[in-house]
């Protein structure tokens, strides 16, 4: 049984349909890549499956469980469906250590002893052991996804949720960030991984879905999807951003 499986997933905003009848599905170990055009649909595909975002139709099932109905708390689905958002989203007055307390403490309930111990482990694991006690305004944007990453990692979820993980992220601080995300992939953690980073892309993924005007247009192995797109859309997608790349 997948962790995750959506069917027939609507969003609207208003008289705007986002999402317009999605089926996906994520199995333990994989990495999923959602790439497309902005607008596609991606970010709001991603925050639909941890309830961020509540969907118009459709079910989400986690392990076999509909958990868009009203009985399921999100944040107890959002600390099993960790999330690592465009802008790090930090608390600016708490340490790199605190951050990735305070979750555990709050969700999880652990003691904070505990929680410590663990959020040091997984800071030491993106290389930010040294920063503990610095406040998100001491560090750079790199380094404040490592930490980031380090918090999602903390509640210790089933699956990993990237949206856009580098775009905000000046080009010599990209490589930091994506070596972490390469690292997890061959450690075996699952994750749903929306982005621009093409190269990468390829080469982590186990499943590449492109999305397009609200749905999953296209989707298979990196080496069917990057070597020979079957729709148009696709094809045309790849080849502006390959040659804006090159």
């Amino acid at each position: 049984m997948p962790i995750l499986k959506i069917e027939k997933l609507v969003k609207n905003f208003g008289e705007n349909e986002i999402l317009k009848g999605i089926d996906f599905s994520i199995e333990r170990g994989e990495v999923v890549c959602i790439i497309g055009a902005s607008g596609s649909g991606k970010s709001t595909l991603l925050r639909c499956m941890n309830l961020l975002e509540t969907p118009t139709g459709g079910r989400i099932l986690f392990h076999g469980e509909d958990v868009a109905g009203a009985k399921t708390a999100p944040t107890v689905l959002r600390a099993k469906m960790g999330m690592v958002f465009q802008q790090f989203n930090l608390f600016d007055n708490l340490s790199v250590l605190d951050n990735c307390v305070v979750g555990q403490v709050k969700v999880l309930k652990r003691k904070k002893d505990e929680a410590k111990k663990t959020a040091l482990g997984y800071l030491e694991k993106v290389g930010m052991g040294q920063y503990i006690n610095a406040k998100p305004r001491q560090i750079s944007g790199g380094q404040k996804q490592r930490v980031a990453i380090a918090r999602a990692l903390s509640m210790e979820p089933e699956a990993l949720l990237f949206d856009e993980p580098t775009s905000a992220l000046d080009p010599e601080m990209v490589g930091e960030v994506l070596k972490v995300i390469r690292d997890l992939a061959d450690g075996g953690q699952t994750m749903v991984i929306v982005t621009h980073e093409m190269d990468f892309a390829r080469e982590v993924a186990d499943r590449v879905i492109f999305m397009a005007d609200g749905v999953i247009a296209e989707e298979g192995t990196p080496e069917s999807i990057f070597g020979s797109p079957k729709t148009e859309k696709a094809r045309a997608f790849l080849t502006r951003i390959l040659n804006r790349n090159s």
